[in-house]
């Protein structure tokens, strides 16, 4: 007897419950009836039942059929559900219940919020940008330095990290002025270089060109080498 109750449980199957719709289903303007009856919806569809009727819906909850009819009105309106065509194999017509606009509902929330975090982080690192330049000109930027920094981020389209990369090899060049570091980032988006790494290697290889140049130069008493980055 145990083992029948068992197998008639295995044979009822289950339903997965996305994560993501228990953890947002308030976010995107459902109450606990409404995710009940999608869910009562759902389970229907893993069982075959295309179109369960509200009182097929009801029977499983604690709500009339009136009320249950009311929700499923309201749950089509609102696009959290959609009522589909199909025809079977021998041509009939039915209609079939869809969840694909409540997952693309899921869906939008979740790329707004990706894009809610992406704005922060990038607020978030314009003001640090702004605040590490303070801190290594020792003292507040002026308006037109302002208006700079602005454009490397807005018009040219600079990441804060690059921006803050080039400011070190000022640092290390010993020309701490925007000029210099507005040369830097000419060259190396010239260069293609877009990350912290790219602009690491790059500065390392300057350098290096340099003082190889800079030997030569001595040993041979020609002409200054000429720093690309003061053109």
């Amino acid at each position: 007897m145990d083992k029948e109750i068992l197998m008639t449980w295995i044979e009822e199957g289950s339903i997965q419950i996305s994560q993501l719709l228990m953890s947002k289903y308030k976010h995107i303007g459902l109450d606990e009836t409404e995710l009940v009856l999608i869910l009562q919806v759902y389970s229907f569809l893993e069982k075959g039942n295309d179109f369960p009727t509200p009182e097929e819906l009801a029977n499983r909850m604690t709500i009339p059929d009136s009320l249950c009819a009311s929700i499923l009105r309201k749950l089509v309106q609102n696009q959290y559900i959609s009522i589909e065509e199909g025809y079977s194999e021998d041509n009939i017509r039915f209609e079939k219940y869809s969840l694909k606009p409540l997952w693309n509902k899921l869906l939008d929330d979740m790329i707004y919020d990706k894009k809610q975090q992406e704005l922060e982080k990038s607020l978030h690192e314009e003001t640090n940008l702004y605040t590490t330049f303070e801190q290594e000109f020792g003292r507040p930027l002026s308006p037109l330095e302002c208006e700079t920094l602005a454009m490397w981020l807005d018009q040219d389209h600079q990441s804060p990290v690059v921006i803050k990369a080039a400011l070190r090899e000022a640092v290390i060049s010993g020309k701490l002025n925007f000029r210099y570091i507005d040369r830097i980032l000419f060259e190396w988006k010239k260069n293609g270089i877009n990350t912290i790494e790219q602009a690491r290697n790059f500065g390392q290889k300057f350098r290096q060109s340099r003082k190889k140049t800079q030997t030569v130069q001595k040993s041979s008493n020609t002409v200054p080498f000429y720093n690309w980055l003061e053109q």
